[in-house]
Protein backbone atom coordinates (compact mmCIF):
# COMPACT_ATOMS: atom_id res chain seq x y z
CA UNK A 1 0.00 0.00 0.00
CA UNK A 2 1.39 3.39 -0.94
CA UNK A 3 -1.35 5.79 0.06
CA UNK A 4 0.18 9.22 0.47
CA UNK A 5 1.30 10.24 3.96
CA UNK A 6 0.05 13.40 5.66
CA UNK A 7 3.39 15.08 4.80
CA UNK A 8 3.04 14.12 1.14
CA UNK A 9 -0.56 15.36 1.04
CA UNK A 10 0.58 18.65 2.54
CA UNK A 11 3.38 18.93 -0.04
CA UNK A 12 0.83 18.44 -2.84
CA UNK A 13 -1.56 20.97 -1.33
CA UNK A 14 1.15 23.59 -0.74
CA UNK A 15 3.39 23.06 -3.76
CA UNK A 16 1.19 21.41 -6.39
CA UNK A 17 3.29 18.26 -6.65
CA UNK A 18 4.58 15.32 -4.63
CA UNK A 19 7.92 13.70 -5.47
CA UNK A 20 9.70 11.31 -5.44
CA UNK A 21 7.52 8.22 -4.91
CA UNK A 22 9.05 4.73 -5.24
CA UNK A 23 7.07 2.46 -7.58
CA UNK A 24 9.21 -0.31 -9.09
CA UNK A 25 12.82 -1.47 -9.42
CA UNK A 26 15.49 -0.30 -11.85
CA UNK A 27 15.40 -3.79 -13.39
CA UNK A 28 11.68 -3.40 -14.07
CA UNK A 29 12.30 0.05 -15.54
CA UNK A 30 14.92 -1.47 -17.89
CA UNK A 31 12.43 -4.15 -18.95
CA UNK A 32 9.90 -1.40 -19.78
CA UNK A 33 12.53 0.59 -21.70
CA UNK A 34 13.35 -2.55 -23.70
CA UNK A 35 9.68 -2.95 -24.69
CA UNK A 36 9.47 0.71 -25.78
CA UNK A 37 12.61 0.27 -27.88
CA UNK A 38 11.30 -3.00 -29.33
CA UNK A 39 8.19 -1.14 -30.55
CA UNK A 40 10.45 1.53 -32.08
CA UNK A 41 12.42 -1.21 -33.86
CA UNK A 42 9.41 -3.22 -35.06
CA UNK A 43 7.33 -0.17 -36.09
CA UNK A 44 9.74 2.78 -36.49
CA UNK A 45 7.06 5.49 -36.81
CA UNK A 46 4.56 4.21 -34.27
CA UNK A 47 5.82 6.26 -31.30
CA UNK A 48 6.96 9.29 -33.32
CA UNK A 49 5.39 12.75 -32.97
CA UNK A 50 1.69 12.41 -32.06
CA UNK A 51 2.14 8.61 -31.98
CA UNK A 52 3.73 9.02 -28.55
CA UNK A 53 0.22 9.27 -27.05
CA UNK A 54 -1.58 6.21 -25.64
CA UNK A 55 1.27 3.72 -26.07
CA UNK A 56 -0.25 1.85 -23.10
CA UNK A 57 -2.93 0.62 -25.51
CA UNK A 58 -0.39 -1.40 -27.55
CA UNK A 59 2.25 -2.24 -24.91
CA UNK A 60 1.42 -4.75 -22.14
CA UNK A 61 4.24 -3.41 -19.93
CA UNK A 62 3.13 0.22 -20.23
CA UNK A 63 -0.41 -0.97 -19.55
CA UNK A 64 0.90 -2.70 -16.44
CA UNK A 65 2.46 0.57 -15.26
CA UNK A 66 -0.77 2.46 -15.95
CA UNK A 67 -2.75 0.05 -13.75
CA UNK A 68 -0.03 -0.39 -11.10
CA UNK A 69 -1.73 -0.71 -7.71
CA UNK A 70 0.88 1.39 -5.87
CA UNK A 71 0.44 4.26 -8.33
CA UNK A 72 -3.34 3.94 -7.98
CA UNK A 73 -3.07 4.00 -4.17
CA UNK A 74 -1.21 7.32 -4.36
CA UNK A 75 -3.67 8.71 -6.92
CA UNK A 76 -6.63 7.61 -4.79
CA UNK A 77 -5.25 9.74 -1.95
CA UNK A 78 -5.76 12.80 -4.17
CA UNK A 79 -8.87 12.22 -6.33
CA UNK A 80 -10.82 9.48 -4.57
CA UNK A 81 -11.40 5.76 -5.05
CA UNK A 82 -13.16 5.90 -8.45
CA UNK A 83 -10.37 6.33 -11.00
CA UNK A 84 -10.31 6.45 -14.81
CA UNK A 85 -7.26 6.42 -17.09
CA UNK A 86 -7.78 9.21 -19.62
CA UNK A 87 -4.57 8.79 -21.62
CA UNK A 88 -0.79 8.50 -21.54
CA UNK A 89 2.18 10.23 -23.17
CA UNK A 90 5.79 9.20 -23.75
CA UNK A 91 8.23 12.06 -23.24
CA UNK A 92 11.49 10.85 -24.79
CA UNK A 93 14.46 13.20 -25.06
CA UNK A 94 17.22 11.72 -27.14
CA UNK A 95 20.84 12.86 -26.65
CA UNK A 96 22.01 15.57 -29.04
CA UNK A 97 18.43 16.45 -30.01
CA UNK A 98 17.37 19.84 -28.71
CA UNK A 99 13.97 18.79 -27.37
CA UNK A 100 12.46 20.75 -24.50
CA UNK A 101 9.10 21.42 -22.85
CA UNK A 102 8.09 25.06 -22.40
CA UNK A 103 6.50 26.19 -19.13
CA UNK A 104 2.77 25.50 -19.23
CA UNK A 105 -0.27 24.21 -17.31
CA UNK A 106 -1.78 20.84 -18.28
CA UNK A 107 -5.35 22.04 -17.73
CA UNK A 108 -5.08 24.80 -20.39
CA UNK A 109 -5.85 22.76 -23.52
CA UNK A 110 -6.82 19.31 -22.29
CA UNK A 111 -10.55 19.90 -21.74
CA UNK A 112 -10.99 18.00 -18.46
CA UNK A 113 -13.45 19.67 -16.08
CA UNK A 114 -13.63 19.93 -13.09
CA UNK A 115 -9.97 19.62 -12.06
CA UNK A 116 -10.42 16.44 -10.02
CA UNK A 117 -7.51 14.79 -11.77
CA UNK A 118 -3.78 14.31 -11.42
CA UNK A 119 -0.85 13.56 -13.73
CA UNK A 120 1.68 10.85 -12.90
CA UNK A 121 5.21 11.26 -14.35
CA UNK A 122 6.96 7.87 -14.20
CA UNK A 123 10.72 7.72 -14.78
CA UNK A 124 11.73 4.86 -17.10
CA UNK A 125 15.30 6.16 -17.02
CA UNK A 126 16.87 8.38 -14.38
CA UNK A 127 15.62 11.95 -14.74
CA UNK A 128 17.83 14.74 -13.43
CA UNK A 129 18.98 18.29 -14.14
CA UNK A 130 21.67 17.09 -16.57
CA UNK A 131 19.25 15.20 -18.84
CA UNK A 132 16.29 17.58 -18.70
CA UNK A 133 14.06 16.58 -15.78
CA UNK A 134 10.73 18.30 -15.16
CA UNK A 135 10.86 21.57 -13.22
CA UNK A 136 7.85 22.90 -11.31
CA UNK A 137 6.92 26.42 -10.21
CA UNK A 138 5.98 25.55 -6.66
CA UNK A 139 2.62 26.89 -5.51
CA UNK A 140 1.56 28.15 -8.94
CA UNK A 141 -1.46 25.80 -8.91
CA UNK A 142 -3.16 28.14 -6.44
CA UNK A 143 -3.63 30.80 -9.15
CA UNK A 144 -6.07 30.75 -12.07
CA UNK A 145 -5.10 29.45 -15.50
CA UNK A 146 -2.53 31.78 -17.00
CA UNK A 147 -2.26 33.21 -20.51
CA UNK A 148 -0.22 31.00 -22.83
CA UNK A 149 1.49 32.15 -26.03
CA UNK A 150 1.21 29.66 -28.90
CA UNK A 151 4.71 29.58 -30.34
CA UNK A 152 4.65 26.34 -32.39
CA UNK A 153 8.43 26.45 -31.95
CA UNK A 154 10.64 23.69 -33.33
CA UNK A 155 11.87 21.10 -30.81
CA UNK A 156 9.18 22.06 -28.31
CA UNK A 157 7.59 18.76 -27.27
CA UNK A 158 4.19 20.40 -26.68
CA UNK A 159 1.39 20.50 -29.26
CA UNK A 160 1.14 24.26 -29.75
CA UNK A 161 4.45 25.22 -28.14
CA UNK A 162 2.23 26.71 -25.44
CA UNK A 163 4.33 28.95 -23.24
CA UNK A 164 3.72 31.04 -20.13
CA UNK A 165 5.82 34.20 -20.14
CA UNK A 166 8.06 35.35 -17.32
CA UNK A 167 8.22 32.13 -15.29
CA UNK A 168 10.86 32.72 -12.57
CA UNK A 169 13.12 29.80 -13.46
CA UNK A 170 15.29 30.33 -10.40
CA UNK A 171 12.21 29.64 -8.27
CA UNK A 172 11.37 26.38 -10.02
CA UNK A 173 12.08 23.02 -8.39
CA UNK A 174 13.76 20.17 -10.32
CA UNK A 175 11.91 16.86 -9.81
CA UNK A 176 14.86 14.48 -9.71
CA UNK A 177 13.76 10.87 -10.13
CA UNK A 178 15.53 7.52 -10.32
CA UNK A 179 14.28 4.98 -12.82
CA UNK A 180 11.20 3.38 -11.24
CA UNK A 181 10.18 6.47 -9.27
CA UNK A 182 7.39 8.91 -10.08
CA UNK A 183 6.05 12.35 -9.31
CA UNK A 184 2.41 13.47 -9.18
CA UNK A 185 1.42 16.97 -10.20
CA UNK A 186 -1.70 19.13 -10.10
CA UNK A 187 -3.58 20.08 -13.33
CA UNK A 188 -2.80 23.78 -12.92
CA UNK A 189 0.75 23.78 -11.58
CA UNK A 190 3.21 25.49 -13.98
CA UNK A 191 5.98 23.17 -15.19
CA UNK A 192 8.43 22.56 -18.03
CA UNK A 193 11.82 20.98 -18.74
CA UNK A 194 15.17 21.76 -20.32
CA UNK A 195 17.40 20.05 -22.86
CA UNK A 196 18.99 16.64 -22.40
CA UNK A 197 22.75 17.27 -22.09
CA UNK A 198 23.62 13.63 -21.32
CA UNK A 199 24.76 10.88 -23.71
CA UNK A 200 21.71 8.66 -23.11
CA UNK A 201 17.98 8.95 -23.67
CA UNK A 202 15.74 10.41 -21.00
CA UNK A 203 12.44 8.51 -21.01
CA UNK A 204 9.39 9.54 -19.03
CA UNK A 205 6.05 7.72 -19.22
CA UNK A 206 3.29 10.09 -18.23
CA UNK A 207 -0.22 9.02 -17.28
CA UNK A 208 -2.01 12.15 -18.44
CA UNK A 209 -4.17 11.79 -16.65
CA UNK A 210 -5.89 9.86 -13.90
CA UNK A 211 -9.32 11.46 -13.61
CA UNK A 212 -12.18 11.14 -11.16
CA UNK A 213 -15.36 9.67 -12.64
CA UNK A 214 -17.08 13.06 -12.17
CA UNK A 215 -14.73 14.70 -14.72
CA UNK A 216 -16.08 15.49 -18.21
CA UNK A 217 -14.23 16.05 -21.47
CA UNK A 218 -15.60 19.42 -22.62
CA UNK A 219 -13.60 19.86 -25.85
CA UNK A 220 -14.15 16.53 -27.61
CA UNK A 221 -14.18 12.77 -27.05
CA UNK A 222 -11.90 10.79 -24.73
CA UNK A 223 -12.30 7.05 -24.27
CA UNK A 224 -11.12 5.83 -20.87
CA UNK A 225 -10.22 2.72 -18.92
CA UNK A 226 -11.70 2.02 -15.51
CA UNK A 227 -8.64 1.67 -13.30
CA UNK A 228 -10.31 1.39 -9.89
CA UNK A 229 -13.75 1.60 -8.27
CA UNK A 230 -17.01 2.27 -10.11
CA UNK A 231 -18.12 4.77 -12.73
CA UNK A 232 -21.56 5.99 -11.77
CA UNK A 233 -21.40 8.97 -14.16
CA UNK A 234 -20.57 7.24 -17.47
CA UNK A 235 -19.43 10.44 -19.18
CA UNK A 236 -16.92 8.52 -21.34
CA UNK A 237 -16.79 5.47 -23.60
CA UNK A 238 -14.77 2.60 -22.07
CA UNK A 239 -11.94 0.79 -23.82
CA UNK A 240 -10.20 -2.44 -22.89
CA UNK A 241 -6.59 -3.28 -22.13
CA UNK A 242 -4.10 -4.56 -24.74
CA UNK A 243 -4.30 -8.23 -25.65
CA UNK A 244 -0.65 -8.56 -26.69
CA UNK A 245 2.26 -6.46 -27.89
CA UNK A 246 1.30 -4.56 -31.08
CA UNK A 247 -2.02 -6.35 -31.53
CA UNK A 248 -3.56 -5.17 -34.83
CA UNK A 249 -6.92 -4.23 -33.32
CA UNK A 250 -5.21 -2.41 -30.43
CA UNK A 251 -3.16 -0.41 -32.96
CA UNK A 252 -6.42 0.71 -34.60
CA UNK A 253 -7.86 1.73 -31.22
CA UNK A 254 -4.71 3.72 -30.42
CA UNK A 255 -4.93 5.56 -33.76
CA UNK A 256 -8.60 6.38 -33.22
CA UNK A 257 -7.91 7.71 -29.73
CA UNK A 258 -4.96 9.78 -30.93
CA UNK A 259 -7.03 11.26 -33.76
CA UNK A 260 -9.64 12.27 -31.17
CA UNK A 261 -6.90 13.73 -28.99
CA UNK A 262 -5.64 15.90 -31.85
CA UNK A 263 -9.13 17.37 -32.16
CA UNK A 264 -9.05 18.24 -28.45
CA UNK A 265 -5.52 19.65 -28.36
CA UNK A 266 -6.00 21.89 -31.40
CA UNK A 267 -9.57 22.99 -30.71
CA UNK A 268 -9.95 26.62 -31.79
CA UNK A 269 -6.47 26.78 -33.32
CA UNK A 270 -5.97 27.72 -36.97
CA UNK A 271 -2.63 25.92 -36.99
CA UNK A 272 -1.43 22.43 -36.04
CA UNK A 273 1.94 21.39 -34.65
CA UNK A 274 3.72 18.07 -35.15
CA UNK A 275 2.70 16.67 -31.77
Amino acid sequence: MTYLSSNQLKQYEDKGFVSPIDIFSKDKAKEIRNEIELIEKEMPNELEKSGRYNAHLISPLLDEVTHNSEILDAVQSLIGKDILVCGTTLFIKNPNVKGFVSYHQDAKYIGLEPHNWVTAWVAITDSNEHNGCMRVWSGSHKDNLKDHDQNFNERNLLTRGQTIKNVPKKKTTPLILKAGQMSLHHPTVVHGSDLNHSNDRRIGFVIQSYIGTNVKQVLGINSVQLARGKDNFNFHKKIGRPKSLLDKNDLKIKKRENDNLQEIFYKGSSKKGTY
